[in-house]
């Protein structure tokens, strides 16, 4: 297994080198289960994305003249919910809200009566029940870590779509982030993003090569 550390400046620094590093190190092959069977994915073995100032505005990439946003601020507002929320809309399977509605209140909970001295503020999405799915959750868990005076995220992505997945997922985590920070008055810190399952699909490919100037 190839371990890719990419540290960037932002989140939308953080989808560019993203894309560079997929497109010229990921790992080619047909998928045989799961979304888009049968199609091509390239895909870094296991990738941790370290940005070190997750808040800068705008969240979403700037992407190229010519190239289709991947995201956009509009969308970002009506996820958030999708996010924070156990609200659930006609035909969706789950949303991460249904697991992390109650576990956000208790995190903040825990952070305001207990102290920042502590390892067990830990938000998981999924149950055994999730892997009967047709598509379980993506995102498993994010982790929070109160260090320096600043509040940061650890997540765990068991399969990430970096280019209609990543920005918008990314963007939305960071006001989840944004929001308990304030709720415990700490400043906003770093977001760290974990995933053995970062690819893009190959209907993708030409545009990530265009949005990232790769040849």
């Amino acid at each position: 297994m190839q371990i890719t550390s990419i540290d960037a400046r932002d989140l939308s620094e953080a989808w560019f080198l993203c894309l560079r590093k997929v497109l010229d190190e990921g790992h080619e092959y047909r998928i045989e289960r799961g979304s888009y069977s049968g199609q091509q994915r390239k895909e870094l073995d296991m990738a941790v994305v370290q940005v070190r100032n997750p808040g800068n505005r705008p969240l979403i990439p700037d992407v190229p003249p010519g190239v289709p946003p991947p995201t956009t601020t509009e969308y970002i507002d009506s996820y958030l919910p999708y996010l924070m929320t156990a609200h659930q809309a006609e035909g969706e399977q789950y949303t991460y809200g249904q697991y992390l509605e109650k576990q956000i209140d208790e995190v903040i909970s825990m952070y305001r009566k207990d102290g920042f001295n502590t390892n067990q503020a830990f938000m998981t999405v999924g149950n055994p029940e999730s892997l009967k799915l047709e598509d379980p959750p993506c995102l498993r868990s994010i982790d929070t870590r109160v260090r320096y005076g600043k509040l940061h995220f650890i997540c765990y992505f068991r399969s990430w779509d970096l280019w209609a997945g990543f920005p918008s997922n990314l963007a939305a985590i960071q006001m989840l982030k944004e929001y308990i920070g304030a709720e415990i008055g700490v400043a906003d810190g770093e977001l760290i993003a974990v995933s053995k399952g970062l690819h893009l699909y190959d209907y993708s490919w030409e545009l990530a090569r265009t949005a990232a100037g790769v040849a």
